[in-house]
């Protein structure tokens, strides 16, 4: 019996159509002999809807009418299955689409890759793919990331992380601690965002003005960090789960400017006018660094992983400082541009078994997670009487 996956993608989030991308790249690829595919497509005002032609990339050139000619579902269990129910209900027949077996959540962004989604499925109680809430929230936020990396003894840049109401009651104080923390040239990201949406770098005053503003734009927070200009940038994606991963090959991505931009990823090398995600981004595959390089780097993407105890496939990037030889964890992906699933190709691994690995981790996942106990029984409403709890003295309850 096949294994019905729902991918889940879209959302409110500035990378919702590169999910768009990403999903059905993922949609095409999946074996239909082993699993029956039903694509799950959330608008930006995050309702789900489902139909033949929800899984056609030709029909995102007109989201409304596409929404016209498709129908609407709820997520909900029932007797232990996930079901895809109609809503609003029909007053008769059967009100259920299809259901699944598990979610692939091929979404990238806030509000969606940063356990807002993730929790929605644990809490409706669906198994799914990729990271659980806590590492994807993580995994997003990009100064709570460094924490946890350098507390594994992974090597990341020191940063400073400014909020939008600070900046605007005190200005000169906000800008004269970047400056005395990080100097320029510097790099300011939003905390929570990817796709290098809302990064610029400052080489003066006047600049991290520009810089700042533009970056508030995007998040209530922002990163600030020094900007490496003579580096040579690397990525790595990683396949298991804590008891068990490896490393692809190293990719170096070629960028049209000092940084890799969003255009640089999803727009300059489309081919055919067709947009291919990150597998349409310039690049050299395997990386052109030394061996020694290529294995500090996939043992660290390796240990990154597992310390954030992710689960599925990621891609983590880091960046080589030419003038020093230094190497340093930029940040993780928890569910990367088209799965960087050309990351594993070089390696021998096609992209339908890359997504059986990445199913089989998420039943994996939810096998184990059936053998804990979440809850217990207890006799504590019995003394609940009279708006009044009895019990134990000097409890908090």
């Amino acid at each position: 019996m096949k294994i019905k996956v729902g991918v889940l993608f879209g959302g409110i989030s500035v990378e919702h159509e590169v999910s768009i991308i990403s999903a059905l790249q993922a949609c095409n690829a999946l074996n239909r002999d082993k699993y029956d595919v039903i694509p799950i497509y959330i608008t930006k005002t995050s309702e789900m809807y489902v139909g033949e032609q929800i899984g056609k990339i030709e029909c995102y050139k007109n989201i409304p009418e596409l929404i016209k000619n498709s129908r609407r579902v709820v997520i909900a269990m029932n007797n232990g299955k996930a079901e895809l129910n109609y809503f609003p209900a029909k007053k008769f027949g059967n009100n259920v689409y299809d259901y699944i077996d598990v979610a692939m959540p091929v979404v990238h962004g806030t509000n969606v890759e940063d356990g807002a989604l993730q929790g929605y499925l644990q809490t409706v109680g669906v198994p799914y793919t990729f990271c659980d809430v806590t590492a994807s929230a993580v995994g997003m936020d990009k100064y709570i990331m460094k924490c946890v990396f350098k507390d594994n003894g992974i090597p990341v840049l020191d940063c400073v992380t400014v909020h939008s109401s600070r900046y605007s009651a005190d200005e000169a104080e906000v800008k004269r601690e970047i400056e005395e923390k990080i100097g320029y040239p510097l790099i300011v990201k939003p905390i929570n965002l990817g796709s290098s949406v809302g990064i610029q770098i400052a080489h003066s005053a006047d600049e991290l003005d520009e810089t700042l503003t533009y970056a508030f734009g995007y998040a209530d927070r922002v990163l600030v960090e020094h900007a490496i200009t003579n580096l040579t940038e690397i990525n790595c994606s990683v396949v298991g789960d804590i008891s068990a991963a490896e490393a692809s090959e190293c990719e170096q991505p070629i960028t049209g400017g000092e940084m890799l931009s969003f255009d640089d990823k999803y727009i300059s090398d489309a081919k055919g006018g067709k947009q291919s995600g990150m597998a349409s981004l310039k690049r050299k595959i395997p990386a052109d660094i030394s061996p020694e390089q290529r294995e500090k780097i996939r043992g660290l993407a390796v240990k990154a992983f597992k310390a954030l105890n992710c689960n599925g496939i990621a891609r983590i990037d880091f960046m080589i400082d030419n003038d020093n030889g230094n190497i340093y964890l930029t940040e993780i992906n928890t569910i990367p541009g088209s799965l960087s699933f050309y990351l594993w190709e070089p390696v021998g691994v096609k992209y339908p078994e890359l997504l059986d690995r990445i199913i089989s981790l998420a039943l994996k996942r939810e096998r184990e997670k059936k053998a804990l106990t979440f809850s217990f029984d207890s006799n504590i409403l019995e003394g609940f009487t009279g708006g009044k709890l009895g019990g134990a003295k000097g409890s908090k309850l």
